[in-house]
């Protein structure tokens, strides 16, 4: 293929629910660290708009505003302002006639009407019962993992979103403990799944592919989150893709997911109106 063809981008952000970023850093994880190398890790603090919660963070990483726009402040997200402040992957859909996208998590509120969801509407809840809870929910991470590998390789996906909770689910069990930490590297596990399916697709070569790992919070040492201290409030982002490199993180905050995914696929959005900005905006212009 000659430089002058056309490369069709895709986007896939990858969600590890509750992985604290100095933990993230200590364990063995090989496939996140060599994306890192093609573009950027960085740590995060939560804005202190939003607080150390799955509910309103993943609405900041999801519609680039943080929660005194979005409206979710805990994990009941009957207060949502969606209309307002829409979703990446609806955003997706109303650029483009025909264009599709594709979420899948174990956390029933980021797809289904769970506790005054979805925050991505369309996308499939998968949930194993019949376990103890967290062999459930490596059971339903893992579930998650082959359907997103599936539509990877098998559909035309523009945007695919893959949430993964048992690190945070191990975290409120027992606290930053050696089963906390082998739950991040499961997640890295998981992530060089997708990654080869990327690889396997059959036009790969025509593609320019955007891979965005992202978290939403911490955790204390005894286990928990919610609250003010800085071990709830230290986050990550990896990413790599075109016209990433290892000075796009400086200063990057969960709203610039949203703005970076659709930047990279093409579709103009009004910063006005967002807290977000494409990753290395902020080291352009300091702010």
């Amino acid at each position: 293929m000659t430089e002058t063809q056309h490369r069709t981008p895709h986007v896939l952000v990858m969600g590890w629910d509750g992985v604290r970023d100095d933990v993230r850093r200590a364990a063995r994880t090989p496939h996140l660290d060599r994306l890192a190398t093609r573009g950027f890790e960085s740590t995060v603090r939560v804005h202190e708009k939003n607080r150390t919660i799955s509910g309103p963070v993943w609405s900041t990483i999801a519609t680039g505003v943080h929660a005194d726009q979005h409206g979710v402040v805990d994990n009941d997200f009957r207060s949502h302002r969606f209309a307002e402040h829409p979703d990446v992957l609806s955003r997706v859909r109303a650029a483009g006639p025909g264009a599709t996208t594709f979420a899948a998590a174990p956390w029933a509120p980021l797809v289904t009407t769970d506790s005054g969801g979805p925050l991505f509407p369309g996308g499939h809840h998968l949930e194993l019962g019949g376990q103890d809870p967290l062999a459930a929910l490596a059971a339903c991470d893992e579930a998650v993992t082959g359907r997103v590998a599936q539509e990877l390789l098998t559909a035309d996906h523009a945007a695919v979103f893959s949430h993964h909770d048992l690190p945070d689910g191990v975290g409120h069990h027992e606290g930053v403990t050696d089963a906390y930490r082998a739950a991040v590297e499961t997640c890295d596990a998981q992530l060089r799944v997708l990654l080869a399916a990327i690889e396997a697709r059959p036009h790969r070569e025509s593609e320019d592919w955007t891979v965005i790992v992202v978290t939403d919070h911490g955790h204390t040492e005894t286990g928990g989150h919610g609250g003010d201290s800085e071990d709830e409030r230290l986050a990550w982002i990896v990413a790599a893709g075109p016209g990433i490199d290892s000075d796009s993180g400086r200063g990057v905050d969960h709203a610039d997911v949203m703005a970076h995914a659709l930047t990279a696929l093409g579709i103009e959005i009004d910063l006005g109106t967002i807290a977000g900005r494409p990753f290395g905006a902020r080291a352009e212009t300091g702010r």
